[in-house]
């Protein structure tokens, strides 16, 4: 058994919560633009003053409307200006929020709703209110239904006219750091999701030791940050919480398809996602410079890169003859990269996945330093994460401050400290199950190096075992294997087989670009290429890329291409983009069947 921990940087106030930073903000910050709001596709400042009186305009609405202290509150939006107002005004009420992604369909947003028993709900769209109304009569808690698209916000602010300063400030207050602040419900890869019960204590000290431990990165009006992930993933929360707390400009867009255009206009210090963004964003720029004819400069300088980073790892540091190539690339290369994320930046930080030692040592070789982290829904987001000058590529980084991770001695990764959440909202089973030994047990299995530093190698329950009795994390292969520009998703799959196989589907925008690039039919499908032998071989080349970080007996030994995506709609994946395996393995059941034909 081993494990580490460091001191905390940061004292959690005892009888505080999260609308007292808003108000020390006002008090103390009020003409620094601590959120930027976008009107007719033009960014506009909102002081800490500004946001203030919007939050506490809302949290009086909401409070005429019969909200109560301790009530909880659903929030069912793409990520945006309001989520964040929204969510401190329901705070200000004295009342829970309750997230629901937008993209949930109407079973999820019943049990949600009712196992929760949500009083209101605030939606985004006229698409959110026909799911919310095709299940109210299965839910007779729910007393209101707002539309953030049919002037809910100022529905609100007009209603809580009546209400008083001296009221909102007595709910503001109403809870102390060790109340619920939310209840996020986890993606539910198996089962239906459970309900984490995160209180403010949670917030502070994960969100003020964060902060501390990255100081540089959230230095009060100098720095902001570009929000594009579910505001409804506690990934999200983290990055609107910590902006709030430091305090820097947090701008709000509710999705990537246009992540150029915002971080061009934007211009954020800071940028968080998850590997698959920065995945596509070196995919689409390599891409565009092969289609461009500067395919070989972009492969030099990008090998480079990667060579510079893993060189300032060593104690000698990059040679000179690297140097100078490295600041001929720069001109060249990285500084039209850097534009692309907004030009301002130099860090990034990415959750949810492994991001590859292959590309942290670009981002890092090109000046964009993606510092990666680890955490669930239940340690209310990072439990780790690599600080901004100790930078280990390869790991999730060290502890929260204030925090502990232990090893146990079968190698699941374990986890104590303040910042945890304290249970699953009406299930008190799984809740002693989690938290057993005053420890929360993760499911995931992971090492621990003489620094302190976390690396994650697979879950436990995703461990599969061949025939021949091997072992095999499936994370490891699929993470390799999915960094290939053409790969969407990956499933390794071998549980009671004498093999493992995969089964992989292919990126719509970079199958055109690959079929063009190819002279094959300008209508190719992956319906129509999943036997050509071209493609065939280059997905070949991703598996055996996969392959090298493996052992023999667990590398992929036979693949298909599937013609249809895993999709949320379809129930393959969660909003949170974590594969549902046992769905997969029921739906995709012949074509795996294919890989173990003769």
């Amino acid at each position: 058994m081993r494990e580490f921990s460091l001191p905390a940087l940061y004292e959690v106030p005892t009888d505080g919560n999260l609308t007292d930073l808003i108000r020390r903000n006002a008090a103390q910050h009020p003409d620094v633009a601590v959120l930027g709001r976008k009107v007719a596709g033009v960014w506009t400042d909102v002081t800490a003053t500004e946001f203030l009186a919007e939050v506490r305009a809302a949290a009086k609405g909401l409070i005429a409307a019969g909200i109560a202290p301790g009530d909880r509150v659903a929030l069912m939006s793409r990520t945006r200006f309001e989520w964040v107002q929204l969510d401190f005004a329901i705070w200000s009420a004295g009342a829970i929020t309750v997230p629901v992604y937008e993209t949930s369909s109407a079973e999820q947003v019943q049990w949600i709703l009712g196992d929760s028993g949500a009083v209101a709900v605030i939606v985004e769209s006229d698409a959110h209110t026909a799911t919310v109304e095709s299940v109210r009569d299965a839910l007779p808690g729910l007393l209101n239904v707002w539309q953030i698209e049919k002037n809910g916000v100022d529905e609100l602010t007009a209603s809580g006219a009546g209400i008083t300063e001296a009221t909102v400030d007595e709910r503001a207050g109403s809870a102390k750091a060790d109340d619920p602040a939310t209840i996020v419900y986890t993606s539910g890869t198996t089962g239906r999701p459970k309900g984490c019960v995160l209180t403010h204590r949670s917030f502070f000290a994960e969100c003020g030791n964060a902060v501390e431990r990255l100081k540089p990165l959230f230095n009060t009006g100098d720095c902001s940050v570009l929000l594009f992930l579910p505001a409804a993933h506690v990934f999200g929360r983290l990055v609107e919480v910590a902006a709030v707390m430091a305090p820097i400009k947090l701008g709000c867009v509710p999705d990537i398809k246009n992540l150029t255009d915002d971080l061009a206009s934007f211009r954020p210090t800071l940028v968080l996602g998850v590997p698959r963004v920065f995945e596509k964003i070196y995919n689409s720029a390599r891409a565009k410079a092969h289609e461009d004819g500067k395919g070989r400069i972009f492969d030099k300088a990008a090998h480079t890169a990667i060579a510079y980073s893993r060189a300032l790892s060593t104690p000698e540091g990059p040679a000179l003859g690297l140097k100078l190539r490295h600041k001929l690339f720069d001109r060249l290369v990285y500084s039209k990269l850097r534009a692309v994320l907004g030009g301002r930046g130099q860090y990034a930080i990415s959750g949810g996945a492994p991001l590859g030692e292959r590309l942290g040592h670009f981002f890092r070789g090109i000046g964009f330093t993606v510092l990666e982290g680890y955490g669930l829904t239940e340690s209310c987001a990072a439990t780790s994460f690599n600080p901004w000058d100790r930078q280990k590529i390869g790991t999730v980084g060290q502890p929260l401050p204030g925090t502990v991770v232990r090893i146990a001695d079968d190698g699941e990764v374990l986890l104590h400290g303040e910042h945890l959440f304290t249970g699953y909202w009406n299930n008190e089973a799984a809740t002693a199950e989690a938290l057993a030994d005053g420890w929360f047990h993760t499911g995931d299995i992971g090492t621990l190096d003489e620094d302190g530093y976390l690396a994650i190698t697979g879950r436990k329950k995703e461990i599969l075992v061949t025939a021949g009795g091997k072992n095999v994390a499936p994370a490891v292969i699929e993470d390799r294997i999915r960094a290939h520009a053409l790969v969407a998703e990956c499933m390794v799959v071998g549980d009671g087989r004498p093999f493992v196989g995969a089964l992989i589907t292919l990126d719509p925008e970079f199958l055109a670009r690959w079929s063009e690039e190819h002279h094959k039919a300008t209508d190719s499908t992956a319906a129509t290429l999943r036997l050509d032998p071209e493609l065939v071989a280059e997905i070949q080349r991703a598996v055996d890329e996969g392959n090298a970080a493996v052992s023999k007996a667990e590398s992929v030994r036979k693949f298909r291409i599937l013609t249809d995506q895993f999709t949320e709609d379809g129930g393959h994946i969660t909003p949170s983009l974590k594969l549902k395996r046992n769905v997969v393995s029921k739906d995709f059941a012949d074509e795996i069947e294919a890989i173990y034909q003769a």
